[in-house]
């Protein structure tokens, strides 16, 4: 790279256009600066764009491990990008859907924050997407399968796999008769792999939603057409000044709700500490031991207790 770093310079003191064009090239190609995936805007204008298909085609294929006659070749964007009005903005819920020739509905959808009935909510979603395929009176035949993609920014199941797939069937013999739900989950914090370690498409995928914003070149391993194609168009230089306003936007309401969620919790252990006080006080412990139990200095112990005597 040094050699052709000077290179670039040599034939610029000659040449100065091509000194321009070239030093331009060397900045977006060793230079780039990503978005993060998980932001509103950034996964809507990387996922939803309609002249952009290749890169959730090529998603979808290494997601759901399709080869040969089932993988996707072609699909249409039921919900396509476009640019959004700032205070329209939502920060935990994004998703995208899409239909391909077989009339398969998937949905794409990006959780940044976990909530409570988070099971509930996705198969209901799920479900009222499958339903509303027809109208009363219409043949059941005419329903199509609909597949569910999460990819969530939290721990969601129980196991250690970072990407997992969930049908319904048979709970002894695993016989799945109900067939047109699927349910695919991608838990970004159990995935700890590093560029080395990356050997199949499916995990350069999920890499790049995790990592992206914190790389600066487009890795080396980088072989598949539509996630080259998402890599390029999340690079910060090509965006416009008002997608970056978008985007910076979404970030900090992200970070509001995040901010939100975290002073809920803290209250609630805070709640949780008072009531275990005013419990132990109730039945004659000492304070000294009743901060010893709950891990707080004798001095809350002693305030939680003269704020309940003068209730």
């Amino acid at each position: 790279m040094v050699n052709s770093l000077r290179l670039c310079f040599s034939l610029g003191s000659r040449f100065s256009h091509e000194k321009t064009a070239l030093f331009y090239i060397f900045i977006q190609n060793f230079q780039m600066k990503f978005v993060d995936i998980k932001n509103d805007v950034a996964f809507r204008k990387i996922f939803g764009d309609e002249n952009k298909k290749v890169i959730i085609i090529s998603f979808l294929n290494a997601v759901m491990h399709l080869e040969g006659k089932k993988r996707i070749d072609d699909i249409s964007i039921s919900n396509p990008y476009q640019m959004p009005i700032l205070p329209n903005l939502k920060a935990s819920i994004i998703d995208i859907k899409a239909k391909d020739k077989n009339d398969n509905t998937f949905i794409v959808e990006m959780q940044v924050a976990d909530i409570i009935g988070m099971d509930k909510r996705l198969l209901y979603y799920t479900s009222k997407e499958y339903s509303q395929q027809i109208v009363s009176g219409e043949k059941y035949t005419e329903l199509n399968p609909v597949i569910f993609i999460g990819i969530f920014d939290f721990k969601f199941t129980l196991g250690s796999e970072y990407l997992s797939h969930h049908t319904i069937c048979n709970v002894k013999t695993g016989e799945q008769i109900i067939k047109d739900m699927n349910f695919y989950f991608i838990e970004l914090p159990k995935f700890l792999k590093q560029p080395d370690d990356l050997d199949n498409v499916t995990d350069k995928w999920i890499y790049f939603i995790k990592e992206a914003e914190n790389i600066e070149v487009i890795p080396e391993n980088i072989d598949d057409e539509g996630l080259k194609e998402a890599y390029e168009y999340a690079n910060k230089n090509t965006w416009t000044k008002e997608e970056l306003d978008a985007y910076n936007y979404a970030a900090m309401r992200e970070q509001d709700e995040r901010g939100r969620l975290e002073k809920a919790v803290q209250i609630g252990k805070e709640d949780t500490i008072i009531n275990a006080v005013i419990g132990f006080y109730e039945i004659g412990v000492t304070q000294e031991n009743i901060a010893k139990a709950l891990k707080i200095t004798t001095e809350k112990v002693a305030k939680i207790i003269d704020d309940f005597k003068n209730e």
